[in-house]
């Protein structure tokens, strides 16, 4: 199995609003975290993009595996230790295996859930949560030293 995501604390996150020349793209994923924002709030929730989890059945790389995409909420406890819960959109993506049912993709949905609630600990444990905090923070002080503008990211 192969998890792979980007993670955004939505504390460290300024602003929510839409901008007027935001692409289609862009405007629907600030829009998915202000949903995100209104049910979970900011606190110890952290929003993961470009996310997917691809499980593999066989050791044929060109068949047999299955690729779930992965956009949402992680919530972890107070001191940002462990993951308590998610709230992820999960979706198959793509697949190569003829003998897959629905009743199998179910429970490899559920699966990727699981495991991607697994692999959040993991990033926390190998301290990239506060790299990422780290990151976000350093961007916000340009970002307020410079007036709100920092190049392109207006």
């Amino acid at each position: 199995m192969t998890i792979t995501f980007d993670c955004t604390p939505l504390r460290g996150v300024p602003r929510f609003d839409v901008p007027l020349d935001a692409s289609p793209a862009f405007r629907a994923r600030l829009e998915r975290m202000q949903r995100a924002v209104a049910r979970h709030g900011t606190r110890n929730t952290y929003y993961l993009t470009n996310s997917t989890c691809t499980f593999r059945f066989t050791n044929e790389p060109s068949s047999g595996w299955v690729q779930f995409t992965i956009e949402g909420t992680v919530i972890t406890d107070e001191l940002d230790r462990k993951t308590v819960g998610s709230d992820l959109e999960i979706r198959l993506e793509k697949e190569t295996c003829d003998w897959l049912t629905q009743p199998a993709v179910q429970w490899l949905t559920l699966s990727a859930k699981h495991a991607v609630e697994v692999e959040f600990d993991r990033y926390i444990a190998a301290g990239d949560l506060s790299r990422a905090l780290d990151r976000l923070a350093r961007e916000q002080a340009a970002s307020d030293a410079a007036g709100g503008y920092v190049g392109m990211n207006l």
